[in-house]
């Protein structure tokens, strides 16, 4: 029993964590308080349901837990009477005495209301999304800062001052009028895309998707999309286009033992057809109104998925759009995908040396797919010594046990034709 209450409260802590501390968020407005009380109250968790089962509304649970301990604290701070009053006239310490269900309900727009709070234009840009991405999806101060490719003591310290930020600044827990939602929206899409990205290929689980994580930002997207009004954005309809497109080959990426099934070996009758179809006139759409950077994304998922076999990809085209994509967003990122795309239409060789260059540069240095899509391309022209060599770094940074496995088996297979 001790170890199915521990599974449990896991597996709730990975589906429901982002909701849970938005909740609580929202109750609070305070950061530190509430994820404070929502980590006491998952550690609960494991201690009461292993005795008394899992409770019929789990989440329920742990927010009305997180309440009471929230209550607690304020106490234990020895509070003035006039601090204690202004929490019982906000409502919330009468709310945190009730056990009543219904008052725990499903609030459809409580994550949405704390990524505009943390996307708020007196923060700065990496400072809003950086912010959004600890608090709603739970990633840990490293991942995020492996994210950006920054020191982990740095992004430490953008958190802390964006949270004093907020607090200092009253920031409103609340969805902004359509005027101020547009000052917002890049740094909202931009969240939107990177909880999608950590939910396609996790930091550091040891599966490689994260399915809840990939349903919320689609389903965030859409939302912001409706709140837009009836002509949104063309790049929250590219990159919801997007996202339906990556997500729909989600069933082919992995091997029935969970090991990574690369795009080109994949099985293409189990993508989802419905969903591409779905997506492909919002690609158009979001082309025709703007061809933004998510544009030009979902143009290249779009090529790759009308493709009926690997060998039909047009990689030209695809090419072209990263060409596109590099002039709107000179990310190391972009030009080391556009490399691999140059790769597939002018040989390994074209490929590495862009690889290469970008690699003296350094600002990759720490991530692990330069190197392993240089491992990759020497392996193509015959450098084998030096493809290891980049397999071996690779595997010194690269977190997530999918990926491992997948670039140890690389690896193997090099050492083995030496």
């Amino acid at each position: 029993m001790p170890a199915e209450a521990a599974q449990t409260v896991e597996t709730l802590y990975q589906s429901d964590w982002g909701r849970i501390l938005a909740t609580l968020i929202g109750m609070l407005r305070d950061f530190d308080l509430a994820e404070d009380v929502a980590q006491e109250a998952f550690a609960a968790a494991v201690d009461q349901w292993r005795i008394s089962g899992t409770p019929e509304f789990p989440r329920a649970w742990i927010i009305q837990t997180a309440r009471h301990k929230a209550i607690d604290r304020i106490r234990r701070r020895s509070l003035t009477e006039q601090k204690l009053e202004e929490y019982v006239h906000s409502g919330f310490a009468p709310a945190a005495e009730q056990p009543a269900v219904e008052t725990l309900g499903e609030i459809p727009d409580e994550r949405l209301r704390l990524i505009f709070t943390c996307c708020h234009p007196a923060l700065a840009m990496e400072s809003q999304v950086a912010l959004t991405l600890r608090t709603l999806c739970g990633l840990e101060t490293d991942e995020i800062a492996r994210a950006f490719l920054t020191p982990t003591p740095t992004m430490a310290q953008r958190l802390v001052r964006a949270k004093k930020k907020i607090r200092d600044a009253g920031i409103p827990y609340s969805v902004p009028s359509a005027a101020q939602m547009h000052e917002r929206l890049n740094a909202v899409l931009a969240v939107i895309y990177l909880v999608f990205n950590e939910g396609y290929a996790s930091t550091r689980e040891d599966r490689l998707v994260r399915r809840h994580l990939c349903a919320e930002a689609v389903r965030l997207c859409r939302l912001v999309r409706e709140l837009m009004g009836p002509n949104p954005p063309a790049e929250a309809t590219a990159l919801l286009a997007m996202m339906l497109l990556q997500d729909a080959r989600r069933e082919a990426r992995l091997d029935e033992d969970g090991d990574i099934v690369l795009l080109e070996d994949q099985d293409r009758s189990l993508w989802d057809l419905a969903q591409i179809a779905e997506a492909l006139p919002l690609v158009e759409e979001g082309l025709r109104r703007g061809g933004g950077p998510f544009a030009l994304q979902a143009a290249i998922a779009a090529l790759h998925c009308e493709a009926p076999r690997a060998v039909d990809t047009d990689w030209p085209q695809i090419l072209g759009l990263y060409d596109l994509l590099q002039r709107v967003d000179a990310s190391p990122v972009v030009a080391l995908n556009r490399a691999v795309a140059l790769a597939m239409v002018s040989g390994p060789r074209a490929g590495l040396d862009v690889i290469n260059n970008i690699a003296a540069v350094g600002e990759l240095e720490n991530y692990h797919l330069l190197h392993a899509a240089r491992a990759e391309l020497l392996r193509r022209v015959g450098e084998s010594e030096e493809a290891a060599r980049s397999y071996e770094r690779a595997l010194e940074l690269v977190t997530n046990a999918a990926e491992r496995r997948h670039l140890e088996r690389r690896l193997r297979e090099l050492q083995t034709t030496v």
